[in-house]
């Protein structure tokens, strides 16, 4: 059996919180109790967490939405690609 660690870092790449799911599960099922009553600026994610819930519940609540559309979706969306090179906090934790 696997396992895959969830985590937020903020700005700097200093982790904020994590999640420990089954290897098998999708990453966008992790994601609500991560984000839960936490306030930021902006989500970056991968195409992973490209789901309509998750982007309008961003939006709802003010933050910026930095994920980029998975190929297959029908109405593709915009994302700011030089925020998204900031992404790499999140990789370089690991």
């Amino acid at each position: 059996m696997t396992t895959k660690i969830l985590a937020m870092v903020d700005a700097l790449g200093n982790l904020i919180d994590f999640k420990l799911m089954p290897g098998q599960r999708n990453d966008i099922c992790g994601v609500e109790p991560l984000i839960k009553e936490k306030e930021f600026d902006a989500l970056l994610a991968d195409k992973a967490f490209d789901a309509d819930w998750l982007v309008e519940e961003l939006t709802e609540r003010g933050s910026k939405v930095v994920i980029p559309p998975r190929n297959n979706r029908k109405l593709q969306r915009e994302h700011d690609k030089m925020m998204y090179c900031w992404r790499h906090l999140i990789e370089n934790f690991f």
